[in-house]
């Protein structure tokens, strides 16, 4: 019989979460959609190795923060911090802008090949253009790396079953919804919140699991899944969303 993984934790500014998947080292990927607060993002930093992706580039200068490799086109990142980096001789891995892979896919698939048991927080994932929201969220949960996308605002974490979470909010969340991301999601149990599942099968065609919230008496929640990929979500301000 296999031994069960040792269980890691993640903790961000306003939220932390212990999985059972042993995770041997956590990057911060910044990618170029809505930009985190400068605070957040230091304070999410902290022991995490640091990349950009585009025009993520400028989200860390402007928290004072320098990334150990940029990956991208330069379409989007501005002149000014293209040449901040430039000057700084950050290590840059240089694409051109026709290409069949976004700059986030290449930073994905860079991170696979070199730290398979990585775990990554990609901020700058909400926000902008549908599309490329929609691709990020899929190309990552897909990508076969543990992780997450987050921001000061919000925090989508992936589960693939079978998998157990328990989730502390260091700040009490407006709401919390389970997104099924593949067809079907089956064997959910989650507790600490208003509206309770146990063994329940999710698909995508139901959102009865969209805007749950925490109980009165807890600020912890705890998931269980068999089988297929969820998407746990939580928001804390939904001002500019």
């Amino acid at each position: 019989m296999k031994n069960k993984p040792t269980a890691s934790t993640v903790t961000l500014p306003q939220i932390r979460f212990t999985a059972d998947i042993h995770h041997d080292k956590q990057y911060l990927l910044a990618i170029g959609g809505r930009a985190p607060s400068s605070e957040w993002l230091r304070e999410a930093s902290e022991q995490r190795t640091l990349w950009a992706v585009d025009r993520g580039l400028d989200s860390l200068l402007s928290a004072g923060l320098t990334p150990e490799l940029l990956i991208g086109d330069g379409d989007s990142a501005s002149p000014e911090a293209w040449q901040k980096a430039v000057s700084a001789q950050i290590p840059t891995e240089c694409f051109p802008s026709e290409k069949d892979f976004t700059d986030t896919d290449l930073a994905l698939k860079k991170i696979k090949a070199e730290n398979p048991s990585a775990f990554i927080v990609m901020t700058g994932g909400f926000g902008g253009r549908f599309d490329h929201a929609f691709t990020t969220i899929y190309s990552f949960a897909l990508s076969g790396i543990a992780g997450c996308i987050a921001d000061d605002k919000e925090c989508l974490l992936f589960a693939n079953g079978p998998s157990e979470l328990e989730i502390t909010c260091l700040r009490r969340p407006s709401a919390i919804s389970l997104l099924p991301l593949s067809g079907e999601a089956h064997g959910v149990s989650f507790s600490g919140v208003h509206w309770p599942l146990e063994n329940a099968s999710l698909c995508q065609s139901k959102t009865l699991t969209v805007s749950n919230r925490l109980t009165e008496d807890t600020n912890v929640c705890r998931l269980r899944l068999s089988k297929g990929l969820l998407g746990v979500y939580f928001v804390w301000d939904e001002s500019g969303l």
